[in-house]
């Protein structure tokens, strides 16, 4: 094909993939010229694409091929072409340095790549001959054109080197010769930014350029003139953000915390921005003060001990932390009228944790100094919690409130933090506050100040034992007495009792006050997720001192659950709660609370049962289910006796353990028969066996050998619902089932039916084809791991087909879904280690285990995710460890296939991997690296930058 065919097919594919409205069009144009970037072909239309009568799409492309070929296709070019290519981009520079700025990048970046490939051997100053190339005059190019197209070239430089993909060795290689050569860059900067007539254009590309370099890590003390300039940009507001980020970055490189003099001359040029911050403020200049703090938090934030350290400038580092603290209290609300405070945070976390790492001696000097500091950033953090007043709340976005409650979290988390400072102090200052606006009769608080003072008090709360705080009952009592007239203060309220769940467990006499509180909230539609959530914590942590209170508690789940007024997952949430209360109640009072409590929801039931099955009583079945499920999972009357002995509370408030049935299994067998009803109606739908499933799943964890009662009926009825419609929920507590009973001789006969019964069920499903059933396939392999693990005697029987078993595991090995093979694996590393003692896993891995090793050596030669290599080492390790003399066999069979487990693996590569293998049997860790060093070699990834991030 001719030079000329193939450029006019180039300039039909740009055309369509930029102009074309036809989607299928532009995708099939993308794909072409991404092939044909990468083509031998490239090198000679490239230059073609660059000429001036074509459009600027086209000239782009043209640049981004030769890019291409030079950064990823280095080696195709020979050694004796570098020189002219170098001269031909030099060139092609020139010419579009007044031309299209969007080719002239692309030109620079290949040129950029061109370097980083010849430095420091072939093109050992590559950097003074730019500089030297672009400030010759001729062509024809004006000089301030010349002078950018070299700063574009030399910002690109350090950017390239960046993104580029070459090995570790090279890269420290051109990192140091590019570090040497910013002794050429730097003054050619600082001469273009001192100039006075230079024009904004150069001195922005200018502070561009700095940025980029300064990621190299140059030496804060050979850029410290360059960056003292860029503070004398900032007043100019066409530069101010192009300085902000040259400062930001040099200052924020982790090397320059080495270089304290210079570090402390910048100290003195960050306070001077002062003036400018106040007026950007009062201006409502939002962008002016984010940059100010910017720079400030920059310098504080990476240097805070550095600075702390010179204790003979002490007063010029608290003038920073002042300043600082000046960007946390910023005027106005996040993030509506400001966006600067939250940069701040970050910054007292560090401070705190550089005061608090020095010796005891100089800790204590700087807790003078700063307790004071971080007592007003308590009131800082506070305020700016606080909520605007209603109307402007009103009229913000959705986005905006979002955004303020992430906001709300992070100065939660600070206050927290702040808290191992500041220690018992902190809630005494929150508790007068409160205290004080509260009581004070003659000036009326608002609402905001009252929410802002006790969302403190929970944000530490929640995370801080507080049991020997002696402010709590205070506090109990303060809340109290707030007039809840708002949603957000009566959420915080709510959240704060909730936070003081363990509190009230030692303190159980004040739960008579706060009770009354959550359950007239549980009512509220607007506090579902803060009553319901504490609720569910207060039931928790104080079920031994809740009988008193439990048949209110119920009375009022029960009401507020009948109106429907909270979401599902509310809903479930309550049902937890009801779950920790009654545990704690006698037995008795357990099933009379139960009954009233899931009657309206079992006549539902059978009321749904008899109808025709439709979407909309498919929801009302999922969602009676799975309060049932959530009901079960944390009643536990088991943890009676255990925890009663711990708790504070006297014994009586424990009733013995009788011997019948526990209520949960009563309640199961009385509404056993109904469930079934309704899976016969159901049974086609993968939803409605999950939530049946689902109870009986969390009943057998949480009751465990307590759930014996019905291990026979639940082993019948799982597996009449399998045989008919086979589902990944019944296999899950098929495991359950054979984990907990299938030990128990007792239970042994229907567990063991089950398992044989779901195993039979399956094989016919890999016959059949088990490529739609992923979730089966998975869920099957984790039961039979779990069979071998738990009663490998389940494997002796007569009805079960070890051989079949194994091949469906060949299978699955070969599924692309990353669950499924790692269940796999682990299946086969429990079979083999049962070769010892269950004879028909000793005769199958025998007769087949080539077949399994042949299976993982594929799955290491690229037939399988890099990700899963670990899982396929265990499953070699596990051969090795059990298997030796006939791995010994295999590995050799196997391996003597030509091509065999990749085409790109010599024969002698393929003999140390099986002497490696062989070797070794006791350190899995090693047998891991082993096969993922292999496994890049048969990828053809060895020694590449991926091979580095993937064996890191």
């Amino acid at each position: 094909m001719s030079d000329g065919t193939e450029r006019h097919r180039q300039d039909t594919g740009l055309h369509q993939l930029y102009y074309d409205p036809n989607i299928e069009n532009k995708n099939l144009a993308q794909k072409w010229l991404m092939q044909a970037q990468v083509s031998p072909q490239a090198w000679q239309f490239c230059w073609a694409l660059l000429s001036p009568d074509k459009v600027p799409e086209i000239q782009y492309f043209g640049a981004s091929a030769l890019h291409t070929k030079i950064s990823r296709y280095w080696s195709d070019i020979p050694s004796d072409q570098y020189e002219t290519l170098k001269t031909q981009l030099f060139s092609q520079i020139a010419c579009f340095s007044s031309g299209s700025k969007m080719v002239l990048t692309r030109l620079c970046v290949a040129l950029a790549s061109l370097a980083l490939n010849t430095m420091p051997e072939v093109w050992p100053g590559a950097v003074p001959e730019m500089v030297r190339v672009f400030q010759e005059e001729g062509g024809g190019v004006d000089g301030r054109a010349r002078c950018l197209a070299l700063l574009e070239l030399l910002t690109v430089l350090p950017e390239e080197f960046q993104t580029s993909r070459m090995p570790q060795y090279r890269k420290g290689q051109v990192r140091g010769a590019l570090g040497r050569e910013w002794g050429s860059v730097c003054p050619l900067l600082q001469q273009l930014l001192r100039q006075g007539d230079s024009p904004g254009a150069v001195k922005a590309r200018v502070l561009r350029c700095l940025s980029s370099w300064v990621l190299l890590d140059v030496p804060l003390s050979e850029s410290e003139g360059l960056v003292e300039d860029c503070f004398t940009a900032l007043p100019d507001p066409e530069l101010f953000d192009t300085a902000v980020e040259a400062i930001v970055n040099a200052i924020s490189q982790p090397d320059s915390q080495r270089y304290v003099n210079t570090l402390l001359k910048l100290v003195p040029q960050v306070l001077s921005l002062q003036e400018q911050l106040r007026e950007a403020v009062q201006n409502g200049d939002m962008e002016t003060s984010h940059g100010i703090c910017r720079i400030a938090v920059a310098l504080g934030e990476n240097h805070s001990r550095a600075l702390l350290e010179q204790v003979a400038h002490w007063q010029g580092f608290l003038a920073l932390v002042n300043m600082i603290m000046f960007c946390t209290g910023i005027p106005g609300h996040y993030p509506v009228n400001e966006t600067t405070s939250s940069l701040t945070l970050t910054f007292w976390y560090t401070l705190q944790d550089d005061i608090m790492s020095f010796d005891c001696e100089r800790q204590a000097v700087y807790l003078q100094v700063y307790r004071p500091v971080y007592f007003q950033l308590v009131d800082v953090l506070l305020h700016k919690a606080q909520f605007p007043s209603d109307q402007e709340y009103a009229s913000w976005s959705s986005d905006e409130k979002e955004q303020f409650r992430i906001y709300r979290v992070d100065i939660s988390d600070t206050l927290m933090y702040v808290y191992e400072m500041l220690g018992a102090e902190l809630l005494s200052n929150l508790y007068e506050k409160l205290g004080r606006i509260l009581t004070n009769t003659e000036q009326a608080s608002s609402w905001q100040h009252t929410e802002a003072l006790l969302y403190g008090f929970q944000s530490i709360a929640e995370t801080i034992d507080v049991n020997y705080s002696d402010v709590i009952p205070g506090l109990i009592g303060l809340l109290l007495r707030i007039n809840i007239n708002n949603v957000q203060l009566a959420d915080t309220v709510m959240f704060t009792i909730g936070a003081l769940a363990e509190w009230l467990a030692d303190h159980p006499v004040m739960l008579s006050s706060v009770l009354p509180l959550v359950l007239q909230a549980l009512g509220n539609p607007d506090l579902s997720i803060s009553s319901v959530s504490t609720l569910k914590k207060i039931c928790r942590e104080c079920k031994y001192d809740l009988p008193p209170y439990a048949s209110n508690i119920v009375a009022v789940s029960r009401e507020v659950l009948s109106k429907q007024i909270h979401k599902t997952s509310q809903c479930m949430w309550l049902m937890q709660a009801l779950g920790f209360l009654l545990s704690a109640l006698h037995v008795e009072e357990i099933l009379r609370n139960l009954h009233s409590l899931i009657t309206p929801y079992i006549q539902q039931l059978e009321k749904l049962a008899d109808e025709t099955p439709n979407p909309s009583n498919k929801l009302a079945i999922i969602h009676i289910l799975g309060l049932l499920s959530n009901l079960f999972t944390t009643l536990d009357i088991s943890k009676q006796e255990d925890e009663s002995g711990e708790s504070t509370a006297p014994p009586v408030k424990t009733a013995p353990l009788p011997p019948g049935p526990n209520p949960v299994v009563v309640v199961l067998q009385q509404v056993f028969a109904l469930i079934q009803t309704v899976l016969s109606k159901w049974l086609n739908d993968s939803q409605v066996v999950e939530a049946v499933c689902a109870i009986f799943e969390k009943s057998v964890k949480t009751l465990l050998h307590d759930f014996a009662p019905m291990v026979s009926q639940l082993s019948e009825m799982l597996g009449q619902m399998y045989s008919t419609i086979p589902q990944a929920s019944a296999l899950d507590l098929t495991r359950q089932m054979v984990h907990i009973f299938a030990r128990e001789t007792d239970h042994f006969p229907p567990i063991k039916a089950l398992f044989e019964l779901v195993t039979s069920v399956t094989l016919s499903i890999f016959q059949q084809g088990p490529r739609d059933h992923p979730d089966i396939v998975d869920s099957f392999m984790q039961l039979q791991a779990q069979a071998l693990k738990r009663k490998p005697d389940l494997f002796l029987s007569e009805s079960l087909d070890v051989k079949a078993v194994f091949h469906c595991g060949l299978l699955s090995l070969k599924f692309p879904e990353a669950p499924t093979v790692k269940s796999t694996c682990l299946f086969f590393t429990e079979l083999l280690p049962r070769c010892s003692d269950v004879p028909p896993v000793a005769r199958v891995v025998q007769e087949n285990g080539k077949l399994l090793l042949q299976a993982v050596l594929e799955a290491i030669g690229g037939g399988s995710s890099r990700s899963l290599m670990e899982q396929f080492a265990e499953v070699l390790f596990s051969l090795n460890k059990h298997c030796f003399p006939l791995l010994t066999v295999w590995l050799k069979e196997a391996l003597q296939a030509q091509g065999f487990p990749s085409t790109r693996v010599t024969t002698e590569q393929k003999d140390t991997f099986t002497q490696q293998i062989l070797r070794e049997r006791v350190n899995k860790r090693r047998m891991k690296d082993i096969v993922k060093e292999f496994t890049l070699v048969c990828r053809g990834l060895h020694g590449t930058e991926y091979a580095a991030e993937y064996c890191l």
